[in-house]
């Protein structure tokens, strides 16, 4: 029999809540039932879904975390509160408030798959089984500065760092995000992605021709574009035995 988890997020920031949400669908058993953009919209939301578990950010403006986890304990059916917050310094007092876990900005798969297993084991549901679908997500949500794109990863070429963005190249565009360049590589590591220098990530399905260049340093060709990149030495080895049958 299958358990279903009713989920509630809680948090000012649209791109954080949909980045929650696009992990959270991982787990065929979880539900997010609702979104709320403030602490007020929260405590409507939780009254009227009563939701098992409810993913609450701390820094929020009015009514933050700390002050809705406070008015939940008021509630008829009290949810366990997760607090996912960018800020560490207020973990002593989440837990005054009897929080199940504290999850901190960006969110760390691992880290996530150990909160859904104690939101389990509180709720008395059997954690034998419960694992992650094995398909990568469809798409990847890139926040820009006024919109979240949902770009294809397989449509994507290199991704790479340049001063204060990083840059998102596609068979058609280019586009930019704030979003650090290690936090892309952990979304993609299920697609056919691969560092071939601290700045950069290539898509392996478009390399078409790799060239010693100096210093134990190749270049690489991708298809489509005229442009070369620079392969670390660092990274050569495993890059060949990447692409090699």
């Amino acid at each position: 029999m299958k358990h279903s988890i009713k989920v509630l997020i809680i948090d000012d920031e649209r791109y954080s809540r949909e980045e929650l949400r696009h992990l959270l669908k991982e787990y065929d058993f979880l539900e997010v039932i609702g979104e709320a953009d403030t602490g007020e919209n929260g405590i409507m939301k939780i009254l009227q879904l009563q939701p098992d578990v409810i993913f609450l950010d701390i820094e929020m403006p009015k009514m933050n975390g700390i002050e809705v986890a406070r008015a939940v304990k008021e509630c008829k059916h009290i949810p366990l509160i997760v607090f996912a917050t960018a800020y560490p310094n207020f973990a002593v007092e989440a837990f005054r408030h009897e929080a199940i876990d504290y999850l901190l900005k960006p969110f760390d798969d691992v880290q996530l798959r150990e909160t859904i297993s104690r939101i389990q084991r509180s709720l008395g549901i059997p954690t034998n089984g419960n694992q992650p679908n094995t398909s990568p997500p469809s798409k990847l949500a890139v926040e820009g500065d006024d919109e979240i794109l949902y770009l294809q990863p397989t449509n994507i070429l290199y991704v790479y760092r340049d001063e204060r963005y990083t840059k998102i190249v596609t068979k058609e565009h280019l586009y930019e995000t704030k979003t650090a360049l290690k936090d892309l590589e952990m979304r993609l590591k299920e697609h056919s992605f691969f560092r071939i220098h601290k700045s950069y990530l290539v898509n392996l399905t478009y390399v078409t021709r790799l060239t010693p260049w100096f210093n134990g340093a190749f270049q690489l060709e991708l298809q489509g574009k005229k442009e070369l990149l620079s392969v670390s030495r660092n990274y050569v080895k495993e890059l060949r035995t990447r692409l090699e049958l």
